[in-house]
Order: structure tokens, then C-alpha cells, then sequence
């Protein structure tokens, strides 16, 4: 059985969203971030990087959410959360898992930073400022690619849209998110999922 390391309300609810969706059963261990329990040295030791999620498989040991959510999908193909190797669909569902880390992520996570997960002494506030005129930019990106569509490659819901939409909340919670079209339908039906209820209930 895998065990998932993680904390509620951070990038662990990703893994955990996913393994309810794909139904896989697994053992849920919470770290307590704000308290160093992701310094000890029992977990350093299955993620150097002192950081949540954390899956655990037998001997392999996997990090970075995005890089669990497609293992589970992959690992159990009726889900449907990733398309089949070497097809378009993979290639954009790839696009957009990277897109929402790199690209959609980042201004909500300096603006975290520089308000409080660095050290006072290394905090810029005028970072802040800079980072939010730079979330509508990719924002825009988004509403491109997302069209009319219900989910971010067409009709099937996959881990692409659990990482675009997570990350959309996360923008809603710091005031960036639009209370708009099409964000408000979109994230209606990501985050209404069972799935993601169970996987909070999980974290809780």
C-alpha cells in the first residue's frame, strides 16, 4: 500500500485528490510543517528537501506534486487522470501541468514568501506589487487555453485540472481570482468533486 506524507491545506492536497480519484488505497501521514516536522530526520530522509507531498511506494519514493499526480494516473489508467504516452492529449496534459507550476503558481508563491515563509531579513515587499500585476498576464494565459471547454483538455477531467484549479483557489484566497466567467463555472466543477472532498476529509 503507498503512504502519502503530507499537511492539509498545502500542495499535498494534489496527491491526495488524486489518489481518491483514481480510488487507490493508502495510508495518509500528516507532517506538521508549522511545528519542524518536516526537518526531522526521519522525514529528511524521504525527502532531503524537508518539503510536503511526499509519496511513498514500496521502495520508490516520489516528490513534487505534480510529478505524483501523473504517477497515479498512470498507474491506474481507468481514472482517466492522464492520456496514454506519446499521444497529443499527453503532450498538452504535460503543457499544462507545467504550465500551472511554472507559470501560474509563481507570483501566488513569491507573494507567500515575501509576506511570510522567508526569513524577515530576506523579505522584498515591493516584490509583492510586482508579482500581482503579473498574475493576470498568465491568467489570460489560462482563459485561452481553457476556452469553452470543461476542462482544461475537452470533456475528461484529468490531474491537469487538479493542479490549474488548486492553484486557482489558492489565487482566490489572496483576492487575485476574478469572481467571474469563467473561473467561477471552472472551479465549480473542479473543486465540487467528491474526490477532493474525501481528500480534505483525509487531510483533516
Amino acid at each position: 500500500m503507498m503512504t502519502l506524507y503530507g499537511c492539509p491545506k498545502t500542495r499535498s492536497t494534489r496527491a491526495a485528490w488524486a489518489l481518491e480519484e483514481a480510488g487507490a488505497a493508502y495510508d495518509y501521514v500528516k507532517v506538521d510543517l508549522f511545528n519542524g516536522g518536516s526537518h526531522t530526520p526521519a522525514f529528511l530522509q524521504i525527502n532531503p528537501g524537508g518539503k510536503v507531498p511526499a509519496l511513498v511506494d514500496g521502495d520508490f519514493v516520489l516528490t513534487e506534486s505534480a510529478a505524483i499526480v501523473t504517477y497515479v494516473g498512470d498507474l491506474y489508467p481507468e481514472s482517466s487522470l492522464t492520456p496514454k504516452v506519446g499521444t497529443h492529449e499527453r503532450g498538452h496534459y504535460l503543457q499544462w501541468c507545467f504550465f500551472a507550476l511554472a507559470e501560474l503558481e509563481q507570483p501566488l508563491w513569491t507573494i507567500a514568501k515575501h509576506r511570510f515563509a522567508l526569513p524577515e531579513d530576506w523579505r522584498v515587499p515591493a516584490v509583492i506589487d510586482t508579482a500581482r500585476k503579473e498574475f493576470p498576464r498568465t491568467l489570460n494565459v489560462l482563459e485561452n487555453g481553457l476556452g469553452d471547454k470543461p476542462f482544461i483538455l475537452g470533456e475528461t477531467f484529468t490531474a491537469a485540472d487538479i493542479l490549474l484549479s488548486l492553484t486557482l483557489s489558492w489565487a482566490k484566497q489572496v483576492g487575485l481570482l476574478p469572481d467571474a466567467e469563467p473561473w467561477t463555472a471552472y472551479m465549480k466543477r473542479t473543486l465540487g468533486r467528491p474526490a477532493l472532498a474525501r481528500a480534505r476529509d483525509r487531510e483533516a
